[in-house]
């Protein structure tokens, strides 16, 4: 059991002085049976300071452990004041042999060089044992001490310790189902990208995002981000008196973290995004409704949907095919019986005419045969992984026996790039509007590197005797049909930082947890060599990460005037910069339906990918009406919506039953009617990194009773969601702030006391919304069909005053879909105590048809009419009829 010797408490370490080492916790990196307690860790010498940095030699500080791999005896340490708000601090082997992540995967963020006099974090050291400290100079607070616990530099494993304040609240660590603010008794976080059916919980899935977010009320928020794609084990650890822990085990890759400051979380959020980049804007549509099935038979089938979707009143925005249109499940062809390349095109032409769009679905995994001019072309050109003797890596994935693409390699983008613009021509090929990526971990169907694919594309059935795939031939050439592969040669990497060589791949000694298994199992072999020299090893986390951005390229090179929607899986932190994510292969269950909730508020509050979601209804799994109902509902408030299916269970469409008609009919007039409202939201995260949905301490974070909240939430910054989350109820019980707040169906207000509220009988079709006071939400005056017919259709300003009789909002307009926008309005809406204005800037016009005209302007609250609007007297609301045109300055007093 874990055991710590010592108190923690909060203290700061003497710069350049040493010290008696403090007793070390008992790392439950002993629990695999190696004596980390005698490791002697580091002394620091040859320390330079500079107002900007600091910089120091790490020597060993005794006899070798060699716990898991081997000692590194020389070590180095910088440290940048990158910014006032951000420190950077890289703990690295002075030869640099070891792997660091690769700039064209996670770009470095700029040095400004700050003043460390100026800025908002310190960075102090202690000389022997090595330790450090960063602290908020503001208060004083220390947000990591490394001192409990010796560091650990290895081959194969780097251990970092640092102490946390008792009963911390801590966010982040994606991607993971389990709760959102985070468990902190012993708990257990592993990174390493894995396919993961019915996204089990306390499991590795299917991205890597080593940041974390920790909250201390009043005293502010901070961010840690460990630049790291390693496998990795983090652990939240507790003794029995409560002292806490949190601790990095890691079989590869170095100690390249950075500390933001914040204070507040969204100012954390902020600076996260300055370091992995902000997030990409997407196009206008991408915030309609959704719908795919895997199993949609045929073209017609597709078709079909699509009509009944209209028959029964309910808007639908995109429609998905899953791998179903495929020959044999081949990326880049189509099956010519059942979606014939002129049946596809008159579909996709009938989507654009009606104002929708259409989005199809690649996987890596390339199929291994002459008989496919994707492969032959890419095999020429030489884009896939290599075994050992220079033959194409082999695997199996939907089609049978695959190959893998490096996406390190420089001619792979060109490679994919070009089979783009060849099957998504827009005159030749299928037009579509966005793409999928899957199976991207990369998920490979042989279990294990013993498995040996079969020319029929099947792993080996038991019994049978597994064969390395190491040099075996490619199913329809012949047998000396090898390629000259240069990236195979030997060369000397050495202080190139693409890691060491020479280690155990498949099996080291420190072993990260796995739900599927070990390193290798059901992916591409750690062992593998990409282009630049790197091992999967130390890269897998990054292969889905590397293959959706260049994805992206291609999909700007087919259409560069247009923001891409490019779909993806498997994610690594950046990701959001250039791409969105759904959550995976969920199950039809309750739990996945409040599962979906704490994903979401990690991923776009604190991993900085905004547009993402659930598959709605559940994909595994047969759903029922009730769970669907609730789902439709809840998903419609998330910023990605799309309904998903997996081929076994039954149809889920939203018609396929009247009570889920009617739920969401209600659910997609409201999200059309605010689209605009969460569209400025999506704009302004791509701009500030201030996220488009926030936790509620993100909105009152010194209200403690708000920490863990975890089944509600704020889509945008004014309205409250609060779903129905207990199973087969109609009872919800939710936390209102002490705020001024007002229903959103109503109008009606609501004073929040700082405590739960329980409502009974809520309908099947009805989802708790409150609108917090303070605020301005644009709406659109009535729904559509389509995001195309919506933008015709006026607005209508709801004001709701906070306690203070203020309020204000902000509407972004733009044309939707391009990426250079000819001209935007940026406009401030503001009421006080009577008087509202709209300020700002006006270029947009509005394209043909659509209306830049505000029809009302509704204010909740009044108990009076004034001199110029209509009270409703039953709902204290007041009416201010226009129209005003979103061309210049305009306002009125009431």
């Amino acid at each position: 059991m874990f055991s710590p010797k010592v108190l923690f408490g909060l203290f700061t370490c003497v710069s350049l002085v040493s010290a008696v080492p403090t007793p070390q916790y008992a790392s439950i990196a002993a629990r695999q049976d190696a004596n980390v307690s005698s490791c002697p860790g580091y002394a620091a010498s040859n320390v330079v300071k500079t107002e900007t940095s600091v910089t120091a030699d790490l020597t060993l500080a005794g006899a070798a452990c060699n716990a898991y791999g081997e000692d590194i005896t020389n070590l180095k340490l910088l440290v940048e004041y990158q910014t006032d708000d951000r420190l950077h601090v890289n703990i690295y082997d002075a030869d640099l042999n070891v792997f660091q992540v690769q700039e064209e995967a996670v770009p470095l963020p700029k040095n400004e060089k700050a003043s460390s006099s100026d800025a908002s974090l310190e960075f102090n050291l202690v000389e022997k044992p090595f330790s450090f400290t960063v602290k908020r100079k503001e208060n004083g607070e220390v947000l990591f001490d490394t001192s409990s616990s010796q560091l650990i530099f290895e081959t194969q494993y780097v251990r970092l310790q640092t102490r946390l304040p008792k009963n911390p609240h801590l966010y982040g660590f994606g991607e993971h189902t389990d709760p959102f603010h985070l468990p902190t008794d012993n708990y257990r976080r592993s990174l390493l990208n894995a396919e993961s059916p019915n996204i089990p919980e306390n499991s590795n899935l299917y991205g890597s995002h080593p940041v974390y977010f920790e909250h201390r009320g009043d005293k502010g928020t901070h961010g840690v981000f460990l630049r790291n794609s390693d496998p990795m084990n983090i652990f939240i650890l507790r003794d029995s008196a409560g002292n806490q822990a949190l601790e990095y085990d890691t079989i590869g890759g170095v100690l390249d973290f950075y500390f933001l400051a914040g204070k507040s979380p969204a100012e954390v959020s902020k600076q996260y995004a300055d370091v992995v980049g902000y997030s990409a804007m997407f196009p206008y549509w991408t915030l309609g409704f959704h719908q795919c099935k895997y199993g949609y038979w045929d073209v017609n089938m597709v078709a079909e949907v699509v009509a009944n979707y209209s028959t029964a009143g309910i808007p639908l925005e995109v429609m998905w095919t899953d791998i179903d249109y495929m020959n044999g499940r081949q990326d880049f062809t189509l099956d010519t019986e059942r979606f014939p390349m002129k049946k596809m095109q008159e579909l996709v032409t009938t989507l654009h005419q009606r104002g929708q769009r259409y989005v199809l679905i690649l996987d890596p995994g390339t199929h291994a045969t002459a008989d496919l001019e994707t492969y032959t072309r890419g095999h020429e050109q030489d884009v896939f992984l290599k075994a050992a003797d220079g033959s194409d890596l082999l695997g199996v994935q939907w089609p049978g026996v695959v190959a893998w693409p490096d996406w390190f390699a420089p001619q792979t983008s060109d490679w994919w790039t070009d089979e783009f613009e060849r099957f998504f021509n827009p005159e030749t090929g299928v037009n579509l509007d966005g793409i999928w990526v899957d199976m991207n971990e990369a998920s490979n169907f042989c279990s294990n590197p013993q498995c040996s694919p079969t020319p029929e594309g099947n792993p080996p059935a038991p019994g049978n005797a597994p064969r390395n795939n190491t040099g075996r031939p490619i199913p329809g050439f012949p047998v000396d049909f090898q390629p000259t592969n240069s990236k195979l040669k030997a060369r000397d990497t050495s202080g190139e930082m693409k890691g060491l060589p020479n280690r155990e791949w498949f099996n080291p000694k420190y072993t990260v947890y796995n739900h599927r298994g070990g390193l290798s199992d059901f992916t591409i072999q750690t062992n593998t060599t990409n282009y630049d020299g790197t091992k999967q090893y130390d890269t897998h986390n990054m292969y889905g990460h590397m293959m959706a951005l260049t994805t992206r390229k291609a999909m700007l090179a087919r259409r560069p005037e247009l923001r891409p929607m490019v779909l993806t899986r498997s994610t690594f932190a950046g990701s959001g910069r250039e791409v969105t994510h759904w959550f995976g292969d969920n199950h039809s269950d309750w739990e996945d339906y409040r599962t979906t909730i704490r994903q979401m508020l990690a991923f776009v509050a604190m991993h900085q990918m905004p547009m993402v979601g659930s598959d709605v209804c559940g994909f595994n799994g047969d759903t029922d009406e009730f769970l669907c109902a609730r789902w439709a509902l809840l998903g419609a408030f998330q910023p990605f919506y799309r309904n998903h299916a997996e081929l076994s269970t039954i149809h889920q469409e939203f018609y396929q039953w009247p009570l889920v008609t009617e739920a969401a009919k209600k659910a997609i007039d409201t999200r059309y009617k605010l689209m605009d409202y969460i569209y400025t939201a999506l704009y302004y995260q791509t701009k500030t990194g201030v996220p488009m949905i926030n936790p509620l301490f993100y909105l009152y974070p010194n209200d403690a009773n708000t920490f863990a909240i975890q089944e509600q939430w704020f889509y945008g910054d004014a309205l409250l969601i609060s779903p129905v989350t207990t199973d087969y109820s109609n009872q919800v019980t939710f936390y209102l702030p002490e705020d001024t707040f007002y229903d959103y169906w109503t109008g009606a207000p609501v004073e929040g006391k700082g405590a739960n509220v329980t409502v009974n009988d809520v309908a099947w079709t009805d989802i708790p919304v409150h609108i917090r006071g303070g605020t301005i939400i644009p709406h659109r005056q009535n729904s559509a069909s389509t995001t195309k017919e919506l933008r015709k259709q006026d607005f209508t300003i709801l004001v709701a005053p906070g306690k203070d009789g203020k309020a204000s909002g902000r509407l972004y307009l733009d044309e939707g879909e391009k990426i250079e926008q000819p001209a935007v309005s940026e406009i401030q809406f503001s009421w006080d105590n009577g008087k509202f204005s709209a300020t700002g800037s006006f270029a947009y016009g509005g394209m043909s048809g659509e209306s830049v005209s505000v029809a009302k302007v509704k204010v909740l609250g009044q108990t009076k009419a004034g001199n110029m609007g209509t009270w409703d007297s039953s709902m204290n609301t007041v009416e201010v009829q226009g129209p005003w045109k979103l061309a210049g300055a305009w306002g009125f007093e009431f």
